[in-house]
């Protein structure tokens, strides 16, 4: 069982439908959210009022209130880790996560089970992830290009099974924490190119320093980019600025659009370039010139320009 197991039976009723199509539809919000240990712990001594366990409380809330708005809003959360991606809902320790798993705590407090089940599944798959997860070295690279390609093909398996995919609706929510990884630059942008044909949109919400992937990522697809710029706020900033849709984004009076650097990062020093070296093989990009690539190893052939003969000078006999 896969876990996107928990949408398809909703999907399969509406391939069985064959009228009244335009009652179904499916808004599915998938969230990826930065959980590099390394970036929170050096975050929990900088600020240790917004921790990792804060900024998930962000995302449950923002996921609770996606799946409240319509009985056919669908959530998926991953972790985007150091090594590795999860899926933190749907889970498989509940079935798939399609809220078939019962949470005898929600019937008494009158919560709505199924934002008890993902909470619940939320918290036990972080921990599952950061107790079995081990980090080695101290680099805070996060895999955000295997996260947002794990997004994606989550998307189009709905896609896939649907009769009517014009009537799904998705949208990829990046909250990202660690800087960008200049050996993920082909990987990201070959993910955001795919998205941009299916006219899915992404949305970043950064907490750190800008990143020049999410913004060219944004830009591209038509999703918002902000940096939001009190970290305590979070919640506020996921609610009123990257919840609503496309279609009520229009009508509100949303942050100004941010600034695109379109330069490409350098893979030896990850500065931005306007001008560099690019391999024919593999499209690594190097601010200086090198007869091997350090990406695929490939020994480029240098033509030496020719050596041009001096003309020998007549000498002219005396008259």
């Amino acid at each position: 069982m896969t876990h996107c197991d928990s949408f398809l039976p909703h999907v399969s009723v509406c391939c069985c439908r064959d009228s009244n199509v335009s009652d179904f539809f499916l808004n599915l919000l998938v969230i990826v959210v930065d959980v590099n240990p390394i970036w929170w712990g050096q975050q929990a001594q900088r600020e240790p009022e917004f921790t990792l366990s804060k900024c998930l409380d962000g995302v449950m809330v923002m996921g609770n209130s996606h799946m409240a708005l319509t009985r056919t809003n669908k959530l998926a959360v991953i972790a985007s880790h150091c090594q590795d991606s999860h899926f933190l809902y749907p889970s498989k320790s509940l079935g798939g996560g399609g809220g078939a798993a019962e949470d005898t705590s929600s019937s008494r407090d009158g919560k709505y089970e199924l934002l008890a089940v993902a909470n619940s599944a939320i918290a036990e798959e972080i921990r599952n992830v950061l107790s079995k997860t081990e980090v080695r070295g101290n680099s805070t690279d996060t895999l955000l290009a295997g996260s947002l390609a794990k997004a994606l093909c989550c998307i189009l398996t709905i896609y896939s099974v649907c009769c009517h995919p014009e009537l799904i609706s998705c949208l990829g929510q990046v909250i990202k924490a660690a800087e960008d990884c200049a050996l993920q630059y082909m990987n990201f942008m070959n993910v955001i190119f795919a998205a941009q044909k299916q006219n899915i949109l992404i949305d970043a919400c950064v907490l750190d320093s800008d990143s020049g992937l999410l913004q060219q990522a944004c830009d591209i697809t038509g999703g918002l980019y902000l940096k939001i710029p009190q970290k305590l706020a979070l919640t506020q900033y996921l609610l009123w600025v990257f919840l609503p849709d496309s279609e009520q984004r229009s009508q509100l009076v949303l942050p100004p659009p941010a600034h695109v650097d379109y330069r490409a990062a350098c893979f030896c020093h990850r500065n931005l370039i306007e001008i560099g070296y690019v391999c024919s093989v593999c499209l690594s990009i190097f601010c200086n010139f090198s007869p091997i690539c350090t990406t695929c190893e490939t020994a480029f052939k240098i033509q030496l320009p020719q050596m041009v003969k001096p003309k020998k000078k007549k000498l002219k006999m005396p008259a």
